[in-house]
């Protein structure tokens, strides 16, 4: 009985969060057209904090303190649904996206994302790593770079393996680490649900900046352990 009332509920939810999310979309590209960026990140902010007005959700944000105002990082989290991105761009403005292609072709969703940055996961190739690398790179020059390095959503609720996309950034700059773990979104709306679990509790906690000097002498593997221990280690 409760699945068939979040069903229906969510049907209601997504109608409003597409017209709600066509709607910003719409004043995004006018103020994209005006050059006015500042605005742009406002909207976006405004936007992402809606969404989850929108779904009657809260959600506490621990660590806060551990961004440093004007301070650049590689910000790695776990990814259990598609509003994880929602989440982070909801606190953290004016960030810079690496995640995968077909997010692009989300309707409206996409065109948000184009519209912050976002750098797509191509098919590694030798030229698309290089295009990719250089484009991260780039990027990291402006803003903090948001990667999700399990490559994509949990089925399970279990974070997955962590990729090397990072690490690559990683070696080519000085920018630290920045590790967050993301609870209770994977219970919200996982990848293969259809429903939106109204009963989910969520969380998002900040860690500590990891420094270049503190991995500087490990191998590409032991720095996924290492950065994947301290997300693992508040995730529930």
């Amino acid at each position: 009985m409760r699945l068939r009332i979040y069903t229906i509920i969510s049907i209601f939810v997504y109608g409003l969060l597409y017209c709600f999310t066509a709607v910003g979309v719409l004043l995004i590209l006018v103020f994209s057209w005006l050059h006015m960026k500042g605005v742009i990140r406002f909207l976006t902010q405004f936007w992402a904090k809606s969404v989850f007005v929108i779904i009657g959700k809260k959600f506490r944000i621990r660590g806060l303190e551990n961004i440093n105002k004007g301070e650049k990082y590689i910000l790695v989290a776990n990814h259990g649904s598609v509003f994880d991105i929602t989440a982070i761009m909801s606190f953290y403005s004016g960030i810079s996206w690496f995640g995968h292609e077909r997010l692009l072709k989300i309707p409206l969703f996409g065109k948000i994302l184009l519209m912050t940055d976002y750098v797509p996961f191509r098919k590694p190739t030798y030229t698309n790593t290089r295009k990719m690398i250089t484009q991260l790179i780039e990027k990291s020059k402006f803003h903090t770079v948001a990667i999700f390095p399990e490559g994509t959503r949990t089925l399970d609720g279990r974070i997955n393996v962590f990729l090397k996309g990072f690490i690559y950034l990683f070696r080519s700059s000085e920018i630290p680490i920045l590790p967050v773990t993301l609870n209770g979104f994977y219970l919200l709306k996982p990848k293969n649900r259809f429903y939106v679990d109204f009963a989910a509790k969520l969380e998002v906690i900040i860690h500590k900046p990891i420094t270049k000097e503190e991995l500087s002498n490990k191998t590409d593997d032991e720095i996924i352990d290492a950065v994947k221990a301290v997300i693992e280690s508040a995730y529930v």
